[in-house]
Formats: structure tokens, C-alpha cells, sequence
């Protein structure tokens, strides 16, 4: 018999679990690659928030790529940031993570544009971090500074490009905010094995997207677990859920940019699962966490 799924405690949380399972099933990454995004759009629209006072956003395309961009009311920086949303590679949209991106904008004063990327199966790796780096190349090339911010498989995009930034000699890129990054861990090991089963994503659930977007094993931009070095790369706050089986991902990414040089503030959510985000308005501790996401992105943008 298995050992029972670790759940929180937090009530706020535990209500969010039960709002999330009522629009996403447990088992929603056996339906239809249309299924799961019409259940994901559908929880997505059950969280979303009008933008906060006079943000202006406008859609737009550089190149093929479509992006949002969100100006709020006061401007107190020049320096860009650049979302990438979560979803898996899978699902997600420019809509699925309008208001996160709209209040993370409007916190740190700061322009935002938000990138909608290619998704997979239609569209295999490496379409998702080029599309992330031809936009990136687009801001640098204009000589903004710029703050890399992605969540789950948005956090591995921006950890991703931060590396292909460097090694292509790019400068600007101000600061990473990787918020519970899948980075290519041991899936059968660590926080893989003990949350296996947590709430909101498991271990199978990660093996799955890791199959369907097909990105070359060990490949560093892909897995920056398995960059031989991360020395030269920006500042980085990272953020993992202690619910979640990608924690170790985030935990062992931050030790070994600390051990190469790089400056890291590392969280960890004690009672967050994956995906808190969007319990930010409900769960004490997701607005603490965001709160924290946001104050990262104002002090790299105002660096």
C-alpha cells in the first residue's frame, strides 16, 4: 500500500485544492491535448481579476510570436520584465496569467511583456525557448534592461534563456524570478519520490509533459540542472511550493548558483503547492509568496 499523499494545512489552500479540482480532474492529462486546455482556460477564468487602476495592456506581435504588453499608471524604471507563463509546455496562454502579470507590472512600476509561445504536442522543443529568446534579443537589442520571470515550465524558459544569454555573450538581463521551476531533476528521486502524489501536480503528471515536449535529455537550456557551470549568470530569486514535486529543482538550482557566484534569494512555501499562484487573494501564504515575487521583481528592476 502506498504511504498517503502529504497534503497542507492552510485552509486558504486547501480551499483553492478544492476549487482547482472542480474545473482540472487528477487525471486530466489522459483526456485530449483540447480537453485539458479547455479545463485549464476554464480554471484560469475562475481566478482572474480586472487589472489594477489605469494599466494600460495592448496586444501585439514581434515577428510570429504574439505578446502582451502591460504599462502601469506609474512608471519607476525603464527596465523591462519579460513573463513566461506556466502550463507544462501544454497549455496557457497570454490569458491564463493576465492578471498575475498585470499585478506583478503594476507592483514594481515596471513595463511587462508577457510571451505566448508555442505549445506542445503541435510544437516541439526548442520552439518554446526560441520564441522566449527572440523576444528577449528584441529588448536587449534596444538596450533595455531586462528581468527574466516565468513560473513552472515558464520558470524553466527563463532560467533557459538566461543561460543562452549568456553564452551568447548577451548583456542586460537584470535578474531571473524563477517561481516553481521545473529544471530537469531525477525523477526518481528526492522531492520526485516524497511528493509524488502531492495535490495540483505529480510526479506523473511531470514525466508526461517531459514526453510530450520531447527536448533533448541532459540538454542544458532544456535541463539547466545540467549545465556544467552557472557562473556569469544574473541574480536570480527563486521560489519553490514544499507540496510539490519540482521543490528539489528549485532548492538544488539555488545551492549551485550560490556555490558558483551567483547572488540568489531562495523561498520556500511551507504550506504552498504547485501552481499557488492563483490563490494569491485567498491563501495567506500565496499572498505572502507573491508578495515576495513582486518585491523581487521591483528591487532587480530598480537595480
Amino acid at each position: 500500500m502506498s504511504a498517503p499523499s502529504p497534503v497542507p494545512t492552510e485552509k486558504g489552500i486547501l480551499q483553492f485544492l478544492d476549487i482547482c479540482d472542480s474545473f482540472y480532474p487528477p487525471d486530466a492529462i489522459q483526456a485530449s491535448v483540447e480537453q485539458q486546455r479547455h479545463w485549464y482556460d476554464a480554471l484560469c477564468a475562475r481566478f482572474d481579476r480586472s487589472a489594477p487602476p489605469d494599466m494600460i495592456f495592448a496586444d501585439g506581435m514581434f515577428q510570429r510570436i504574439p505578446i502582451r504588453r502591460y504599462r502601469p499608471r506609474k512608471i519607476s524604471t525603464r527596465t523591462i520584465l519579460l513573463y513566461l507563463h506556466g502550463g507544462g509546455f501544454v497549455v496557457g496562454s497570454l490569458e491564463s496569467h493576465h492578471a498575475i502579470c498585470a499585478e506583478i507590472a503594476d507592483f514594481a512600476g515596471a513595463e511587462l511583456v508577457s510571451v505566448d509561445y508555442r505549445l506542445a504536442p503541435e510544437y516541439r522543443w526548442p520552439a518554446q525557448t526560441d520564441d522566449g529568446f527572440a523576444v528577449l534579443k528584441h529588448l536587449l537589442a534596444a538596450n533595455n534592461k531586462v528581468v527574466l520571470i516565468g513560473d513552472s515550465a515558464g520558470g524553466n524558459l527563463a532560467a533557459g534563456l538566461a543561460l543562452r544569454a549568456r553564452d551568447e555573450d548577451l548583456s542586460g538581463i537584470v535578474g531571473q524570478v524563477l517561481i516553481y521551476p521545473v529544471l530537469g531533476g531525477d525523477l526518481a528521486a528526492g522531492s520526485y519520490v516524497e511528493m509524488a502524489e502531492a495535490p495540483g501536480l505529480t510526479t506523473a503528471d511531470v514525466a508526461y509533459y517531459r514526453e510530450i515536449l520531447q527536448a533533448p535529455a541532459g540538454n542544458t537550456i532544456a535541463e539547466p540542472l545540467h549545465a556544467s557551470s552557472l557562473a556569469g549568470l544574473p541574480p536570480a530569486f527563486i521560489t519553490v511550493a514544499h507540496f510539490d514535486p519540482l521543490r528539489d529543482d528549485g532548492r538544488q538550482y539555488a545551492a549551485r548558483l550560490t556555490a558558483e557566484g551567483v547572488e540568489v534569494w531562495f523561498r520556500e512555501e511551507p504550506q504552498m503547492v504547485h501552481a499557488w499562484l492563483r490563490a494569491r487573494h485567498m491563501s495567506d501564504g500565496a499572498q505572502d509568496g507573491f508578495r515576495a515575487v513582486c518585491e523581487a521583481v521591483r528591487h532587480f528592476a530598480l537595480a
